[in-house]
C-alpha cells in the first residue's frame, strides 16, 4: 500500500464520528417537523369544530327566536274566526223582532228584567265604559231628559260591562238619575247587538259597540241606532218614543 493510500484511510476512519452525526441530525429535523406539524394540525382541527358548534348554537338560536316571535296559525285562526262571529252577532237584531229577555243587576244591587217593563216603552242605550267623556254626556243628556221619556210613557236603562261598583261611583260622581245594567259577562250585550268588533290605533278588539234600543210596549224593538253619536241623541231617542 503506498503512503497517500494510507493517509486518505488514517483520515476517514471507518467507526468515525463524522458517519454518525448526519443520520442522528437527519432524525431530529425530521422529529421536529413532525413536531410542529402535530400541533398545526391539532389547533386547526380544534378550531374548526369550535366554528361548528357556534354555527349550530347561532341556528338553534336563531329558530328559538323566529318560533317566539310568530304566534301559532292555528290561534290567529282562531282569534279571527271569534272575531268574525262576534262582529256577525253584533248585527243580529232586527227592528220588528220580539226584544231578547234578560235578568241583570243594576246600580243598588236590585234585580232588573224585561217584564218589568211590560207594558210600556223601554230605552236601552249600551256605553262603553263607564265615567269616560262620551258615556259621560250620554248618560248626563238621559238624566236630564229623565222627566219627559217618563211623561212620553218610557224608562230608560244604561247598560255597560262595567261592574256594579264602577256604575255606582259612575252615578254618584254626576248625579245620575237613570238605572245602570252591569253586564259583564256580556250576555245581554250580545242579545242586543252591542257587543262586537272595534278598533283602535290600528288594532283589533271586542268591546261595547255604542247602540241605543227603542222597544215598544208590545215588547218588540221599534228602532236600533248603531255607532251613536253622543251629541243630540238623547232628544232624537225621545222624539221617537213620543211618536209610537
Amino acid at each position: 500500500m503506498s503512503k497517500k493510500s494510507r493517509k486518505k484511510s488514517s483520515k476517514r476512519p471507518s467507526g468515525s464520528p463524522t458517519a454518525k452525526k448526519k443520520p442522528l441530525k437527519t432524525r431530529a429535523s425530521s422529529q421536529t417537523r413532525g413536531a410542529k406539524t402535530q400541533p398545526t394540525l391539532a389547533s386547526k382541527s380544534s378550531k374548526a369544530a369550535a366554528e361548528a358548534a357556534s354555527h349550530t348554537a347561532a341556528s338553534k338560536r336563531l329558530k328559538s327566536s323566529e318560533k317566539a316571535s310568530k304566534p301559532p296559525a292555528s290561534a290567529s285562526a282562531v282569534s279571527a274566526k271569534s272575531l268574525s262571529a262576534k262582529s256577525l252577532s253584533a248585527k243580529s237584531l232586527a227592528e220588528g223582532q220580539k226584544a231578547p229577555a234578560f235578568r241583570l243587576l243594576r246600580d243598588g244591587g236590585n234585580v232588573v228584567t224585561l217584564s218589568d217593563y211590560a207594558g210600556q216603552k223601554l230605552v236601552l242605550f249600551f256605553y262603553p265604559r263607564a265615567d269616560t267623556p262620551g258615556c259621560t254626556r250620554e248618560a248626563i243628556d238621559f238624566t236630564r231628559l229623565r222627566d219627559a221619556f217618563t211623561a212620553a210613557g218610557a224608562a230608560v236603562l244604561g247598560i255597560s260591562a262595567d261592574p256594579l261598583k264602577a256604575q255606582e261611583k259612575f252615578r254618584d260622581k254626576h248625579s245620575l238619575g237613570i238605572p245602570l245594567i252591569s253586564d259583564e259577562q256580556h250576555e245581554m250585550l250580545e242579545a242586543y247587538g252591542a257587543w262586537g268588533e272595534k278598533s283602535m290605533y290600528g288594532k283589533s278588539f271586542l268591546g261595547v259597540l255604542r247602540t241605543t234600543v227603542l222597544i215598544g210596549s208590545d215588547g218588540k224593538v221599534v228602532k236600533v241606532w248603531r255607532n251613536v253619536r253622543v251629541d243630540g241623541h238623547a232628544d232624537d231617542v225621545l222624539a221617537a218614543a213620543r211618536s209610537l
